[in-house]
């Protein structure tokens, strides 16, 4: 596993693209706003919708024993969710490192980066 900035683990888009062919079981979530979401998503991926802002909503809705990938466009936004999830106990959880825009631009330049 590497580390980003301030300590905060990461995943490359390269990394979590194999991850997934492989069929591994990964819970990616997205923490931006939902217009951002329809610009474009992992969604078929499994990714699920959960802004940053409601943050408090859905955390105690998390099966603290999953494996996370939190992603928003650039990681940085879901760098700050990553750090808040790891304080609270969560263990195996991950940055997108670049976000969606990276993922756009190293795997699916079908994802519009914006």
């Amino acid at each position: 596993m590497s580390m980003g900035p301030q300590g905060i683990p990461e995943i490359t888009p390269m990394e979590l693209k194999e991850r997934l062919a492989h069929g591994e079981a990964l819970l990616l979530l997205d923490v931006r706003e939902p217009h951002e979401w329809d610009i474009g998503n992992l969604g078929a991926h499994g990714a699920v919708l959960r802004p940053m802002d409601d943050v408090f909503d859905w955390k105690a809705e998390i099966d603290p024993s999953a494996e996370i990938v939190v992603y928003c466009r650039t990681g940085s936004r879901s760098g700050w969710i990553v750090r808040d999830l790891l304080q609270s106990g969560f263990e195996n959880v991950r940055n997108l490192k670049g976000g969606i825009n990276a993922w756009s631009s190293d795997v699916d330049p079908s994802i519009p980066r914006y």
